[in-house]
């Protein structure tokens, strides 16, 4: 049972309804581990900005959900991975992909890109850190640019996860890829 209550829009307060407004005009999401955020409506607007900055950054819509479904499935977070996974179809991610991610199996990519960010992932954490060789292979396969942008959505995905699993938000029954 999910450990807060859903505040509807007539009860929000003035800045909780206006940062719920401009979520929902532009399209960010609002539900899932956002009704924790929106009690905090500073938290909600800084989380949707930085989630949109690493959106717009440097990163494919696949090695973003690679990296979403990496780290949902480490921290086992339920809604996290049943949003992720619907993104991760609709950015044409196989789905042979997404169930080696969620049995924890290395999955075949065709993208050294795609292998790298997978890898740099798990690695990250797994044990809170990278070596030297992991990151010189992904400096020199991405760029530092894009790595520092990888290492900056594990740790905002975590964010996403760590307050789903606290809160306990479940995803809805039709879950397509449930995680195991």
């Amino acid at each position: 049972m999910m450990r807060l209550k859903i505040i509807n829009r007539k009860n929000m307060t003035d800045e909780q309804g206006k940062i719920f407004d401009e979520a929902q005009e532009n399209g960010w999401p609002v539900g899932g581990p956002f009704w924790a955020y929106i009690r905090i409506p500073e938290l909600m607007r800084q989380s949707l900005k930085l989630r949109e900055c690493l959106q717009e950054g440097p990163l494919s819509g696949r090695e973003r959900q690679i990296i979403n479904l990496v780290v949902a499935r480490h921290w086992n977070a339920k809604y996290p991975w049943f949003a992720q996974v619907r993104g991760a179809l609709i950015v044409g991610l196989e789905e042979k992909i997404i169930q080696s991610i969620n049995q924890n199996l290395q999955p075949e990519f065709e993208s050294l890109r795609e292998k790298t960010v997978y890898e740099l992932a798990k690695e990250m954490l797994e044990n809170q850190s990278i070596s030297d060789k992991s990151f010189n292979i992904a400096e020199e396969c991405l760029g530092l640019n894009d790595l520092i942008a990888a290492v900056a959505l594990i740790g905002q995905f975590g964010m996403t996860c760590c307050t789903a699993n606290a809160f306990k938000i479940l995803p809805p029954e039709e879950n397509i890829i449930p995680l195991l």
